[in-house]
Formats: structure tokens, sequence, C-alpha cells
């Protein structure tokens, strides 16, 4: 009886030993290489398929919505660029340029509204024209979702601490 049941399980012990190796799909994002500059107009264009976009603490997801972070480090990321996930991470990244030296693409960082010691708001010119550019977030004002505000207003002119270029090496 016990010849049997050896039989029996030598084979199942045998082949349990050997593992099949299944074809996996390896999934390939698709992002573009960063080259010396990426092309500016496709970020804003990619940028502005989210214009409406709930607002959304913490969120980095355009189906359930973007915090001002969430947002600008969503869309670069399209591109193959890892930005920091929180706008504190903005204080020191980069070299704050001249108002004349906006370009599309770049990224504005603003203080908190309340705290002028914290970063608190971050946004994308899509309009270059120094202090009086135009730019797209997630606001957590009044709109409540991304949207393009000009940051010549009182609001963003008061709260502005800089602009970085992340995309020009």
């Amino acid at each position: 009886m016990r010849s049997i049941l050896y039989i029996f399980l030598l084979p199942l012990f045998l082949f349990s030993s050997f593992t099949v190796k299944r074809e996996e799909k390896q999934k390939t994002i698709q992002n573009p290489k960063i080259e010396a500059e990426i092309d500016r107009d496709s970020i804003i264009a990619y940028a502005k398929q989210y214009l409406g976009t709930p607002y959304l603490y913490a969120g980095s997801n355009p189906k359930k919505g973007f915090d001002c972070s969430g947002f600008v480090s969503y869309v670069y990321s399209n591109f193959g660029l890892t930005l920091p996930r929180s706008s504190s991470g903005y204080k020191n990244l980069g070299k704050a340029l001249k108002p004349e030296d906006f370009k599309v693409g770049d990224i504005l960082v603003f203080y908190g509204y309340k705290d002028r010691t914290i970063v608190g708001h971050l946004g994308i010119i899509c309009e270059a024209n120094g202090m009086h550019s135009k730019f797209i977030h997630a606001s957590s004002g009044k709109a409540q979702q991304v949207t393009i505000t000009a940051l010549d207003t009182e609001h963003y002119t008061k709260r502005f601490y800089k602009c970085i270029d992340v995309l020009s090496k």
C-alpha cells in the first residue's frame, strides 16, 4: 500500500519543484525621452485636458481630483519628469527666474495663504508675460478645480515666491 502511495506522490513531488515560466506581458510606459528641452506647448496642451477636474486635497488622479502639487507632478510625469509630490518640496528647488525670463511650462511657486514661511501653492505658466503671465493650476479657492488664472491678481502677486524652470538643463 505504501509503495502505491509513493508512486503517486513521487511525481507530484518532482513536478512541484519545477516552476513553469509564464510569459508575462510587460507593461511599457511610453514616456518621451527627456531631451535638452521638452516641447513646452505640449505640456500646456496636456495640462489643459484637465481643465475643470475637481480640486481634491492630496489628489493626484484625474478621475478623482487634484491638489496643486498633485496636478503639477501628474502633468510633468507624463513627460518623463519626476517632481516633488508636495508643494513644500519646491521651496529649494531650482533657481528663481526673473519675470522677463518666464516661459510657458515654468512652474510658479507661491507662499501659503496665511503663512509666508512655507510654500503653499503651485501652477504652470501657460501664457508667459512676466508678472502678467497666466497659469494653470488646481485651485482650492472659489474655482475648486483645475483652472487658468492671471498671475497679476492681488491674491497671487502677494503670495508669489518664485518661478522656476524644471525643463532646461
